[in-house]
């Protein structure tokens, strides 16, 4: 009997510890289970090992933390509430456009009173408007310009005459691949023609241009560079068609500014009318820049470079005008300007035979123009 006793005693004293694991005491409010840990020198206080992963055996719930400001019983007060400063400005929608809307007039006069040397008096001006629409967002470029001069000249015993003439309208559309490179792929339209009659002075009778004749239109597809923020523009077209109108048949009948004049039989009699068109197919090149050089001075430059590949190739149309702003203030300044013109299809000076006829429609020659001003600006 004895011996059972012991036998159960010793078994109990070997069971007990591994019961005291397995079902561990529950304590507190907090209903956190915590076992008893192996003594290992390698383990934490907290954990024990199963197989190779540690698991923490202490868990406290987490408590809920209160966030934001505390809302209970707000106070408005008013007292450093004051009325706006400034006019209140509505949001505007972004706009991709820039717009210009310009008009220059330039005043040059000359006055003799008892003048021992001699002299006419004389006065002329020069109006010029600009209308300008730019659109501009990514990849996409489109810059439109339409440009409207014209000038008059009066001198003493003298009738009014004609100082300047233009009609031009020019439509870019241009459009890059990325947001990185400045070169995009163009299409391009111009067209230029002016206002009146043009004379070869002082013979008034016969006009030696009128509206639209000529005019010139081209159009071309090619390739532009325009940096960014900077008012520059090259133009690289291999592929541009040229076409001058010469609507007055007067004018078209003696060949002017490159038509097919008419024909003639012995007698004199017209047997076919001159042309009223011609067209061109050829490589353009244009380039217009405009920056300030000093304070208040600034330059406009513009150049276009022609050549025709059916006939004359080699032989390059020239335009260059480049003008020069001196800004006094907001709505004054004084102009400088220079406009160079070579036309391979306009001659000069024809060769006459002795009973009139024309033997040589003469040669072209560089035509040059320069006026100087002072100018009256106003934004609109």
């Amino acid at each position: 009997m004895s011996s059972k006793i012991i036998f159960i005693t010793l078994l109990y004293l070997c069971i007990a510890p591994l019961n005291a694991q397995i079902n561990p005491s529950h304590k507190s409010e907090s209903d956190t289970l915590r076992v008893t840990p192996i003594s290992v020198d390698t383990m934490r206080i907290d954990t024990m090992r199963v197989d190779t992963i540690v698991i923490r055996t202490l868990q406290n719930k987490i408590k809920n933390i209160s966030r934001g400001a505390n809302l209970t019983g707000p106070t408005i007060n008013f007292n450093k509430t004051k009325a706006l400063d400034e006019e209140y400005r509505p949001f505007r929608i972004p706009s991709f456009w820039d717009k210009e809307n310009k008009l220059s007039i330039n005043l040059n006069e000359v006055a003799f009173v008892n003048w021992n040397a001699g002299g006419n008096n004389s006065i002329s001006a020069l109006a010029n408007i600009k209308f300008l629409r730019n659109y501009k967002f990514r990849y996409v470029q489109w810059e439109n310009l339409l440009e409207l001069r014209y000038g008059l000249n009066s001198q003493e015993n003298q009738k009014l005459r004609k100082a300047d003439d233009a009609i031009r309208f020019s439509s870019t559309f241009a459009y890059r691949r990325d947001t990185i490179s400045n070169w995009y792929y163009s299409v391009r339209a111009n067209f230029n023609t002016q206002f009146s009659n043009g004379y070869k002075y002082p013979n008034r009778e016969a006009p030696v241009s009128r509206f639209m004749s000529p005019g010139y239109g081209f159009i071309g597809a090619g390739t532009s560079y325009i940096p960014e923020g900077k008012k520059f523009n090259l133009y690289l077209s291999p592929f541009t068609q040229k076409v001058t109108f010469v609507l007055d048949q007067d004018l078209a009948d003696k060949g002017a500014f490159g038509v097919e004049k008419a024909k003639y039989d012995a007698n004199k009699n017209k047997i076919k009318d001159g042309e009223n068109s011609v067209i061109e197919f050829g490589v353009l090149i244009t380039n217009t820049w405009q920056g300030e050089i000093f304070e208040n001075v600034g330059v406009r430059h513009r150049l276009s470079l022609y050549s025709d590949y059916l006939e004359s190739f080699g032989n390059i149309d020239v335009e260059w005008e480049l003008n020069f702003a001196l800004k006094v203030n907001k709505y004054i300044s004084t102009t400088f300007g220079t406009h160079i013109l070579y036309d391979d299809d306009i001659k000069f000076d024809p060769i006459k035979a002795d009973d009139g006829s024309i033997i040589s429609d003469g040669s072209p020659k560089i035509q040059f123009k320069q006026l100087f001003g002072v100018g009256v600006n106003y934004n609109f």
